[in-house]
């Protein structure tokens, strides 16, 4: 299943017609997507969404050939890794386009290309934007290697949102509390049927006495004396094993608190409020040079009563601020919290907006390529 999208419009080749004068084959476009993956992530971080981002922008755009391509895993620890990361990815991009220019026969600046930064990913792509940028002998030549976008998703421009560690926090507390509930409720239970001596002697665990040889020759009888320890027994098992349960998912939540702060303590650049609004205002000077800049962030509904207002996982930009508009929405209401639903961004399992933000991917692409002056159809 793609992004489900109405099938490209059908190309026509007309032949048979010699009066017209032969008309030479122009090369097609080149359009490189580049995927940059954020803290803790590695080369699968997209799954599918590459591959099928590129079906769909081949399909919808005319004579453009598209590739997307997944950049290497890297080190996100620490200030001094988000720079050696800069520095490796603008050495391994600008490598990549003589490459793909020279097997393409189109020349120096034939590639346009799209960087897409999820999470951390999306701070490297911005500082690999203003290096390539800086780069450029004066403001009116040209920029190569020839980016004409920049998407992120998710990305912590302005930091993590506080209620990220306060509501995983809180999370984490529930289901201590509902472990501890249930083991409450069945020790009181086991202790209400502790009828026997050889019971009392071992507290934690119900104790059965062997039936008699009278008991074992009645049925009715033999099942009115062992269903009441036989349901203890149960029931202590199935309850323990939700206690158990909600204890271990006490640690999968407090894994997602560590991880949501490892952000912090393994990236410098969430600490530097100057710096991250520098980098902003870097985007949208960018953008008025020609460079498409987006960003997607998820949002979660309202989830009464623990949760009465919508939820993301960065802090956004005050709606008086330019950048705001260039925020857009990923809604996600089957996430349990906003480090699964930023985690799980490109699963369609954990993100039922998933194929709506293919679709709209998609689109920014297009109208960026189009911008540049590549053919292109818009996708509807």
């Amino acid at each position: 299943m793609l992004f489900s999208m109405a099938t490209a419009n059908e190309k026509l080749n007309v032949e048979g017609n010699n009066d017209e004068p032969a008309v030479p084959d122009v090369p097609k476009d080149l359009l490189l997507i580049i995927f940059i993956h954020g803290f803790k992530g590695t080369d699968s971080t997209f799954g599918s969404f590459p591959s099928r981002l590129e079906h769909i922008l081949t399909e919808t755009m005319d004579n453009v050939t598209v590739e997307c391509i997944v950049f290497p895993a890297y080190e996100t620890k620490g200030e001094a890794a988000q720079t050696a990361a800069v520095e490796r990815f603008v050495d391994w991009l600008t490598t990549l386009t003589v490459q793909k220019e020279v097997a393409h026969g189109g020349g120096a600046g034939a590639a346009k290309i799209v960087l897409c930064g999820h999470s951390m990913g999306g701070l490297l792509a911005a500082d690999a934007l203003c290096a390539l940028i800086k780069s450029r002998p004066d403001e009116g030549a040209p920029l190569w290697s020839r980016v004409i976008g920049c998407i992120a998703f998710d990305t912590p421009y302005l930091g993590l949102h506080p209620f990220v560690f306060k509501n995983s926090a809180t999370r984490a507390a529930e289901a201590a509390d509902t472990a501890r509930t249930v083991v409450s409720d069945v020790l009181w239970f086991m202790g209400k049927n502790r009828d026997s001596p050889q019971a009392k002697s071992n507290p934690s665990l119900p104790q059965i006495a062997p039936a008699t040889e009278s008991e074992s020759t009645s049925k009715s009888t033999g099942w009115a004396r062992w269903a009441p320890s036989a349901y203890v027994v149960g029931g202590a098992i199935a309850a323990g094993a939700a206690a158990g349960a909600a204890y271990w998912r006490r640690e999968d939540i407090t894994s997602g608190y560590n991880w949501a702060f490892g952000h912090m303590k393994y990236v410098g650049t969430l600490w530097d409020g100057e710096g991250m609004t520098k980098r902003l205002d870097n985007l949208m000077l960018a953008e008025k040079q020609g460079i498409i800049f987006k960003m997607f962030y998820v949002l979660l509904p309202p989830s009464l009563p623990s949760f009465p207002s919508p939820r993301t996982f960065v802090v956004l930009p005050s709606r008086s601020s330019p950048a705001f508009s260039n925020y857009i929405i990923s809604k996600n209401s089957v996430a349990t919290d906003e480090i699964q639903a930023h985690t799980g961004l490109f699963e369609p399992t954990t993100n039922d907006g998933y194929y709506e933000l293919g679709l709209e991917t998609a689109k920014i692409i297009c109208e960026a390529a189009a911008r540049s002056g590549m053919h292109s159809t818009v996708p509807t």
